[in-house]
């Protein structure tokens, strides 16, 4: 992670929830525009999956125990892999653009090899 977990103080200070925060608000300023933003089941899933990958970041890094935190993680990576498959969705439904669900799609996979980083440094140690 290039950063002892030992030295994080807040659910903040962590990479892989600093970058899932970037990922939501994307997700957030896309479902506004165009198409996506009429489409309110979509949306709103495509909203709650992004949220639930940096909510259970932060929620396991709160319980303060390792086993906890990496199985919280578990479930942070869980969630991005959900943004990356209902982007194909927007994708197929029309909604995005090529270019907007490439961008979409990378940053979740970016995001979740943070969270796997973590989650392999937590159960190493």
């Amino acid at each position: 992670m290039g950063i002892e977990m030992a030295a994080l103080r807040q659910f903040e200070d962590v990479k892989a929830w600093q970058h899932a925060r970037e990922l939501t608000g994307c997700i957030y300023a896309t479902c506004r525009a165009g198409t996506l933003a009429k489409d309110f089941g979509l949306r709103d899933q495509l909203q709650r999956a992004a949220v639930s990958v940096m909510s259970n970041i932060a929620e396991g890094f709160g319980r303060r125990g390792d086993k906890q935190f990496a199985h919280f993680l578990d479930i942070a990576h869980g969630s991005a892999a959900e943004v990356q498959s209902l982007l194909y969705v927007a994708l197929d439904a029309g909604h995005l653009t090529e270019e907007t669900f490439r961008r979409l799609y990378v940053l979740a996979d970016e995001t979740a090899a943070l969270v796997t980083g973590s989650n392999k440094y937590l159960r190493r140690n």
